[in-house]
Formats: structure tokens, C-alpha cells, sequence
């Protein structure tokens, strides 16, 4: 029961990420510094984390091997990833990015085949490239289709423009963020661990945060105190404390294979925060019969995902920024 409890908690605090953009683009807040702020207040905690830990000298060390690749997939990791949906919060509820987001399950399958493994054979070592998981693909279909019916009633509401500039940038990110950690993950080869990826892409992709406040700052001036609390709040809950949660929650049913499928069915519930939230704080009106069954189609198809996609022998493993990158369901998942 608690590794469900903690799943809970860190989906709850995971859907604060959508609520408070939300909240900060309505208010007039730009789009460019609820992105990069939020990587510039995560960056103390993170170094504070790895460097108590005693990791931060072989973190530092990789990284001066490999400086253009680790800018290029954190950027991508982490750049293209959270900038597009705080930009996506200007055009759609954050209710309704969640949901969309829960596109990235499929996303990540369809990656596949750009990674793979050095396998034995008797003619010698052979790259064997990875395969786009066809079961998991048709029940990734089952998301698909709630996400379809949120966006169908969205798009009653607004013009074509407005709908796609809320859902492209979503799926840019879908694809940014599990091709990001993944390269990542390639270029660490397990010599670190997932507090130092999350760092070290942190720091990679601070070029690029840095520049995307200066857009900020010449578009709508210095952030207001009120969006630097938000963005500070939106670093710790979903940089820190859901991060942690997750990560805990599954080393806890690390070999019990339905105990983890149930943990991460969690995540789902996202959306129904993120949703709990909006109405609470920023009095969005109840979804229609029509948006309420994409919820259910997509909450039914995350689960389904969890208990029957397959299954590798790296449970534990979890993603730099997210719930688990190994592990078929979550993989490449919130920032």
C-alpha cells in the first residue's frame, strides 16, 4: 500500500507543473521564464543533492569529456521538452496538456528503433537495433484515442490555430523528451547514476535556458516576484519532491512485477489533478460528458499499458527529470 501512496503523492505533485503554468501564463507571466526559471531554481537543490552525496567530482569529469554531447542532449532532453509545454499553457488548460502529454508512452515506442544493443553471435559482436513494440504500440492506441477525445472538444471552443499551437509544441516535447534521456543514458553507459544525469543535463542545457530568458526579458521585461515563487514552487514539487517520490516508490516493488505496474498506473492520475487543481485555483469550468470519457479512455489506457506492456531485467532504472526510462509505461516522462 505505501509504494501506491507515494505513486499518488508524486503524480499530485508532477500535476502542479501544469497547474502553475497555467496559472502564470493567465496572469500574464511569459511562457520563455516560466521554462527557464524553472531549471535555474532546480539547479541549487540538484547540486546540493549530488555533491552531499559525494558524486559530484565523477559527474563533472564525464562531462568534460563528452561537453557537445551532453549540451546537445540535455538541450534536447530538457530544452525542447519543458519549453514547448510551458509555451503549450498559453493555448489549452493545463488539465488538458496533461492529458495530451500522456502521448509520450507512444512517442517513446516509436524510438525504438534509433537505440539497440551489442549482442554475441558466432560471427562475432552484431548491433542488434531495437524494435517498435507492437503490442504495447496497440494499447498506446487506447491513450491515443483520449487524447483525440479531449482535443475534440477543446477544438469546439477555439480556431484550428489556437488548437494545434496547444498541442504541436506537446508533441515536440513527446519525442524531445525520451530521445534526450535516452542518448543520455547511451553516453552515460551506467557510470552514473540518475541524480547525476539529471544534474549534469541540467547544467548541459544551461546555455539554452539562459538565452530563453534573455528572450523573455526582451519580450515582456523581468519576471514578477509572483511568477519566481510559482516557478520555485513548480522546481520543487515536480523537479524534487515527485521525482523522489517516484524514484522511491518503485525501488520499493523493484522485483515484484504487479506492484510496479500498479505504481506506475499511478501517473495517470495526473490529469485528474492537474483538472482538481484548475478548478480549484483558477475556477476552470467542469469538463463536458465528452472530455470526461477522454479522461477515462486515457486513465484506462495507462493502466493497461502498465499491467501487459513486457517487461526488461532493469526495473529499477528511472529517467533523468522522471519516472522510470527503462520501463515501458513511464518511460521518458515528466520533467
Amino acid at each position: 500500500m505505501r509504494p501506491l501512496i507515494l505513486g499518488v503523492c508524486s503524480a499530485l505533485f508532477f500535476a502542479v507543473t501544469f497547474v502553475l503554468n497555467r496559472r502564470m501564463e493567465l496572469s500574464g507571466g511569459s511562457w520563455a521564464w516560466s521554462a527557464s526559471l524553472r531549471y535555474l531554481f532546480t539547479l541549487p537543490f540538484l547540486l546540493a543533492i549530488v555533491a552531499g552525496r559525494g558524486r559530484l567530482k565523477p559527474l563533472l569529469a564525464a562531462m568534460k569529456n563528452r561537453p557537445a554531447a551532453w549540451i546537445l542532449w540535455g538541450t534536447v532532453g530538457f530544452g525542447l521538452f519543458y519549453a514547448p509545454i510551458c509555451f503549450a499553457a498559453a493555448y489549452a488548460p493545463g488539465w488538458l496538456t496533461a492529458g495530451t502529454w500522456q502521448i509520450t508512452i507512444i512517442s517513446g515506442s516509436l524510438l525504438a528503433p534509433l537505440f539497440g544493443e551489442w549482442i554475441s553471435s558466432p560471427s562475432g559482436p552484431v548491433y542488434r537495433r531495437g524494435r517498435i513494440p507492437l503490442r504495447g504500440l496497440g494499447l498506446s492506441l487506447i491513450i491515443l484515442t483520449g487524447v483525440a477525445l479531449l482535443q475534440a472538444e477543446h477544438a469546439k471552443e477555439l480556431s484550428a490555430s489556437q488548437v494545434l499551437l496547444g498541442i504541436v509544441p506537446v508533441l515536440i516535447a513527446s519525442f524531445a523528451y525520451p530521445l534526450g534521456n535516452r542518448k543520455m543514458m547511451e553516453l552515460c553507459g551506467g557510470r552514473l547514476d540518475v541524480f547525476q544525469r539529471i544534474l549534469g543535463m541540467t547544467m548541459a542545457s544551461l546555455p539554452f535556458w539562459l538565452l530563453l530568458g534573455l528572450y523573455g526579458l526582451a519580450d515582456s521585461g523581468l519576471p514578477s516576484p509572483s511568477q519566481m515563487g510559482q516557478s520555485l514552487i513548480v522546481a520543487l514539487s515536480s523537479g524534487i519532491i515527485a521525482t523522489v517520490l517516484f524514484f522511491r516508490a518503485t525501488e520499493m516493488v523493484r522485483d515484484n512485477m504487479s506492484g510496479l505496474a500498479a505504481v506506475e498506473a499511478t501517473q495517470s492520475l495526473e490529469v485528474l489533478f492537474a483538472l482538481s487543481g484548475e478548478m480549484l485555483i483558477l475556477s476552470t469550468p467542469m469538463p463536458s460528458l465528452l472530455s470526461w470519457s477522454g479522461i477515462a479512455v486515457i486513465i484506462t489506457g495507462m493502466a493497461l499499458h502498465s499491467l501487459f506492456s513486457p517487461r526488461t531485467g532493469s526495473e529499477s532504472q528511472v529517467t533523468a527529470g522522471g519516472p522510470k526510462e527503462a520501463l515501458p509505461l513511464s518511460a521518458d516522462r515528466n520533467g
